[in-house]
């Protein structure tokens, strides 16, 4: 009976096409790659591989073997992949999805302080600002920064409120007027974010009323820390989250534009894939990442 290990062992050694780079692969001594190969050779009656000065390579008993092999590896790893996310909290893989700005700002802190606390759990993070369809993406969760959502189909979880204000460097007052209604913004110097790169629409209230103006005559971006710093350079107005622009606004850098004047808060959600019982693995993030969040200065909790 062929049993899962050597052939684990076996793709290791024709992936890396190396002995000893497949024995630090699987974690074992060349020694043992070596011998566990061989008795793999002789239990199903071929030579897999042959040696070369450079390298090792398979031979085509050992390609037809491998081929017919490998989908059955990775089969049973992904089952055991997916029973760990089902039912143990502490130990598995977690693939996330998250904002570039988010990632940037916050993530790093919470994946260090998780994976001290969780260490047997490994973790995948893409990040991209596009909001991704968590039922056709490979993630088990999506951390995201939008509006109140419209999605009904997915599970999602809100975490807190994220403040927004329009922000300027005050060397770009020194070229153009200070405006002090929202109609009085310069369109040539409002920088407008999109995931996808266009304008954006920018809606302030105050005291009841609501004006809403267009952003992005002349520049747009998807990235809120290219905006930020372009603000930051005297180029213009942005409208964005706190948490990029709060280390700005404490150096004097930024400075709030029309600060009587309100923008509409976004939302930080955690969404989720339609499970039928949410993986203890995925609660275990969760349960975390909202415990840091409800201490951080540029959030609001919810409540």
């Amino acid at each position: 009976m062929i049993e899962l290990k050597p052939l684990r062992v076996l793709r290791a050694v024709s992936d890396l096409k190396s002995f000893s780079m497949a024995a630090k692969e699987v974690g074992l001594a060349p020694a043992s790659v070596t011998r566990i190969i061989a008795q793999l050779e002789s239990d199903l009656g071929v030579q897999l591989l042959v040696r070369t000065t450079r390298q090792v390579a398979l031979t085509s008993a050992g390609a037809s073997v491998l081929a017919r092999y490998r989908p059955l590896l990775e089969g049973f790893e992904e089952v055991t992949h997916d029973v760990q996310r089902a039912f143990r909290p502490d130990s598995g893989h977690l693939r996330l999805t998250a904002p570039v700005s988010l990632g940037v700002a916050l993530l790093p802190d919470v994946i260090a302080g998780f994976r001290l606390a969780y260490p047997n759990i490994s973790i995948d993070i893409n990040f991209t600002d596009v909001l991704l369809d968590v039922m056709e993406e490979p993630c088990d969760m999506a951390i995201r920064v939008s509006g109140p959502t419209k999605d009904k189909s997915p599970i999602w979880r809100t975490l807190s409120e994220v403040p927004r204000h329009a922000v300027a460097s005050p060397t770009l007052f020194d070229r153009i007027a200070q405006p002090e209604l929202p109609g009085n913004l310069p369109g040539d110097h409002m920088l407008s974010y999109h995931p996808n790169g266009g304008a954006e629409l920018w809606t302030f209230t105050r005291n009841g009323s609501q004006r809403t103006v267009r952003a992005g005559l002349r520049v747009t971006s998807n990235n809120g820390d290219f905006l930020c710093a372009m603000a930051v350079a005297g180029e213009g107005v942005c409208v964005l989250p706190d948490f990029i622009t709060a280390e700005a606004l404490r150096s004097g850098a930024l400075v709030e534009v029309m600060p009587e004047w309100r923008v509409p808060s976004l939302w930080l959600t955690l969404y989720y894939p339609p499970y039928e019982q949410l993986p203890p693995i995925v609660g275990t993030f969760a349960d975390y990442f909202e415990a840091f969040i409800d201490d951080h200065p540029d959030l609001e909790p919810n409540p």
